[in-house]
């Protein structure tokens, strides 16, 4: 993910979870190793808070960009069927503050929160119908205020309202991974095919490339439009500079 001085944070699976680099891969500082034990997805807000995904020790974190914990969500190595959390991969903030959350490898939910931590809503359940979910592996609020969700082993994108009421489906991936919204408010999603691929906003297919040798298991940009890939092998970020 990146943050509002557009400094890039890998979150890896390794002793040292978070490395923060500044926009052209320059190390800035590292942290996370007292309390990270298995690291998926990673979220920071326009105002800079950072919210980590711990997928195997099934909680969320909001740190400030230097690491401190703000709070924490879910019960450490308690995993819950049918509520949060069990085995959780991603999250994503909306602009009034409330928390989306995949719960992703062992529910098949989506976990809606308010600002203050509070649980309002959970949806979906096991399935490959609409509103269903197989591996929920990544979620984001794109500019019309919809949850996009990839429903990885469904091969699909699912849009809700804020709400959790299904809207529609975007389908022609194979195992989506993340998702990503541009100023522009149009959409990148990466796949295992592996693809990179821009949306319109009503899910049109405006472009597809492979900029990546496996594929990117996370995606952000910067203010100007770059993007940022995160691969698994080679364990590496791959910057995309935009050329409007």
């Amino acid at each position: 993910a990146v943050d509002s001085q557009d400094r890039v944070y890998a979150y890896r699976r390794a002793s040292i979870p978070v490395v923060v680099y500044d926009a052209d891969g320059a190390f800035v500082s590292a942290w996370g190793s007292d309390f990270i034990a298995d690291a998926h997805g990673i979220f920071i807000t326009g105002d800079d808070r950072v919210f980590l995904v711990d997928r195997d020790a099934h909680e969320i974190f909001e740190c400030t960009v230097d690491g401190t914990i703000v709070r924490r969500f879910g019960s450490r190595h308690r995993p819950e069927f049918g509520a949060p959390f069990n085995h959780p991969t991603d999250v994503a903030v909306a602009t009034d503050g409330d928390i989306y959350v995949t719960d992703g490898y062992g529910n098949s939910l989506v976990n809606r929160f308010d600002a203050g931590g509070a649980l309002i809503r959970s949806w979906g359940g096991a399935g490959s119908g609409l509103g269903t979910f197989t591996v929920p592996h990544a979620v984001c609020i794109d500019h019309h205020d919809r949850v996009l969700v990839a429903d990885r082993e469904n091969d699909r994108i699912q849009v809700f309202d804020r709400g959790g009421i299904y809207l529609t489906e975007w389908p022609s991936f194979y195992h989506p991974m993340d998702l990503y919204v541009d100023d522009r408010g149009l959409i990148f999603v990466t796949d295992q095919t592996p693809s990179l691929s821009l949306l319109s906003t009503d899910g049109s297919l405006l472009g597809r490339c492979k900029p990546v040798w496996i594929g990117g298991h996370g995606i952000w940009g910067k203010s100007n439009g770059d993007l940022f890939l995160a691969e698994l092998d080679p364990p590496r970020i791959t910057k995309m500079t935009r050329v409007d």
